[in-house]
């Protein structure tokens, strides 16, 4: 079943210096039919005018994801980071006991475009920690990316570029038209995310700033119809 979240029907909130639309139930924004899907509790689109962002301000006990796609972020943190987020980078902070972090538009005079999400983690509390990595543009053409995987228990590296904690692992991926791709989800839940241009997802077409909630489908099946960037979250179901 495949339930689609139309990017008109998302929550909306205009700042002047921001530009934000919500996926899921956030600040002001209350619809009980999309508080989260599974262990994603946030999906927020943003765009933040030159010179704009969010001072310093806490978060605990929440694994954050953010994909810059047009831009730049600068980031500071309580734990002593600070990095700028580029396009085709993943910022990753475990938030865990607690932490404090500023995020601003880098550029005084460029738009910032990007997508932060939030995973609920599989155990509460534990030390924050932050990790970046770039997804290169050549492992996202016309495939799904790995960006982000579930930590492992044993002490080995996982597969995933970012290690989060929870059975949750995102994909990015970029397709021109008639460009497929395939991810198994069988006995899993998935949220599929287009941030720009349009594809087909199993027998549904999605647009710019689309969603669409996944559950009991064995596969999904993901073609370009006008250049699209997608993101996928496989989670657990």
């Amino acid at each position: 079943m495949i339930t689609l979240r139309p990017s008109a029907d998302r929550g909306h909130a205009d700042h002047g210096w921001l530009d934000a639309r919500h996926t899921f139930s956030f600040a002001s924004y209350f619809d009980p039919a999309f508080m989260q899907w599974g262990s994603l509790r946030v999906l927020n689109q943003d765009r933040i005018q030159g010179g704009g962002g969010f001072p310093r301000h806490p978060h605990q006990d929440m694994e954050i994801v953010t994909v810059v796609l047009e831009g730049e972020l600068r980031h500071e943190d309580s734990m002593g980071n600070g990095s700028v987020i580029r396009p085709g980078d993943v910022q990753y902070m475990s938030a865990g006991s607690g932490v404090t972090h500023s995020e601003f538009n880098a550029s005084e005079d460029e738009p910032l475009h990007l997508l932060q999400m939030w995973v609920e983690p599989a155990q509460a509390g534990g030390e924050p920690r932050y990790d970046q990595r770039h997804i290169p543009a050549v492992q996202r053409q016309g495939k799904l990316a790995l960006a982000v995987g579930p930590a492992t228990t044993t002490g080995d590296a996982s597969s995933a570029p970012i290690q989060i904690g929870q059975d949750a692992r995102l994909f990015l991926g970029t397709f021109d038209p008639s460009e497929t791709a395939s991810l198994s989800v069988e006995g899993r839940r998935a949220w599929v995310h287009v941030s720009s241009g349009e594809l087909r997802l199993n027998d549904l077409v999605l647009g710019p700033g689309d969603g669409a909630g996944v559950v009991d489908e064995a596969v999904l099946r993901l073609e370009g119809i006008q250049r699209a960037d997608v993101i996928v979250w496989d989670l657990e179901r």
